[in-house]
């Protein structure tokens, strides 16, 4: 009896399904597009589409944001609110402190904190006990929200900003109180120049838009880290 490939396909995907159905076998849950978004899962392809899809689900991303263990984060979920006319602010939380110390607490979308602890735990720590054997203790920031266009300009669209969707950061602290900051460090040659280019390297997948000193003078003293698009990163 001839079999036709389609046939074999079509029995494939049957014992395939009910493989599944049985649980015979699983798909990790950070490879599982339909599991929700934890912390501590390792950082896969499908993570970064978990986070755009926190940005309509407030609750669910709450429920990602508690997966932090409470010593890595002090946050204060915010309701939403309009501090400036123009600029609504929903499905945001204020950042008091994660496992670094931040210059100044700060608003942010609740999707861009979720990146944020995602990429300090599984980005940003990592390479630097990697490279200086110790941890980043501080970040500086230039702010989240600012309720504007685009390089301020009258006619242009809307900024990350505006929503609470991106943070500038201009400086690493690390625990030996080096400072790492990116005016002066990303030219060097040294250990800082490299770390700040793998730092950048390493949001890039995470956070949708990336910009550092590399894209243009606006940019030359801090990364932008934001959420609204989608694998930007210059």
């Amino acid at each position: 009896m001839k079999i036709h490939a389609r046939e074999v396909i079509g029995l494939a995907l049957i014992v395939v399904g009910i493989g599944f159905e049985k649980q015979w076998w699983a798909i990790p849950r950070e490879w599982n597009p339909w599991q929700p978004l934890q912390v501590a899962d390792p950082i896969t392809p499908v993570t970064q589409w978990k986070l755009q899809r926190l940005e309509g689900d407030p609750e669910a991303c709450l429920a990602a944001l508690q997966t932090t263990p409470e010593e890595s984060l002090v946050y204060t979920p915010l309701v939403p609110h309009t501090p400036v006319e123009g600029c609504p602010l929903d499905n945001v939380v204020r950042i008091q402190r994660t496992d670094v110390t931040f210059n100044r607490s700060f608003v942010a979308s609740c999707p861009l904190a979720v990146a944020w602890v995602l990429y300090e735990r599984h980005r940003l720590q990592p390479l630097a006990r990697d490279m200086f054997g110790q941890s980043v203790a501080g970040v500086e920031h230039y702010g989240s929200f600012a309720c504007r266009n685009i390089y301020h300009r009258p006619n242009a669209r809307r900024s990350e900003h505006a929503t609470a969707d991106a943070l500038d950061v201009a400086a690493f602290r690390l625990e030996s109180g080096q400072r790492i900051e990116l005016l002066r460090g990303w030219d060097d040659e040294g250990k800082a120049g490299e770390f700040l280019h793998q730092a950048q390297e390493g949001a890039c997948g995470l956070f949708g838009t990336v910009l550092g000193p590399g894209y243009n003078a606006a940019h030359a003293d801090h990364f932008h880290l934001g959420m609204r698009s989608i694998n930007v990163c210059r």
